[in-house]
């Protein structure tokens, strides 16, 4: 993952509810939910929630797909791991035994 990409996705979970929809959407897991599910289960104005998703799409951790009427979101988790071994790219400086539970971690969740 390049730098701005990094920025963008990491600026895009700097806010409140978009943190909160992008882990309502991993929690879903591959099917994903539509925005009006998203909507009940976060309490959030429709208008809002659209914004959000879109600067999350822009970002690169949301991905949609209309279906008739909706559109159903999923959190991409490909995006999320590559945000994530950006991160920890250098981690411990290289000593991959000190690095180990997270990574092992990373791969149990995805």
């Amino acid at each position: 993952m390049e730098k701005k990409n990094a920025l963008a996705a990491l600026s895009a979970l700097g806010h409140e509810q978009r943190l909160d929809i992008f882990r309502h959407l991993v929690k879903t897991g591959p099917a994903g939910a539509v925005a009006g599910d998203i909507a009940a289960a976060l309490s959030s104005l429709p208008n809002t929630l659209s914004a959000n998703l879109s600067v999350l799409s822009q970002a690169g951790l949301v991905s949609s797909e209309r279906e008739g009427r909706n559109i159903r979101y999923r959190a991409d988790m490909e995006t999320m791991q590559s945000l994530l071994g950006f991160m920890l790219e250098d981690c411990c400086g290289g000593d991959a035994a000190a690095c180990a539970p997270i990574f092992n971690a990373m791969k149990r969740c995805c």
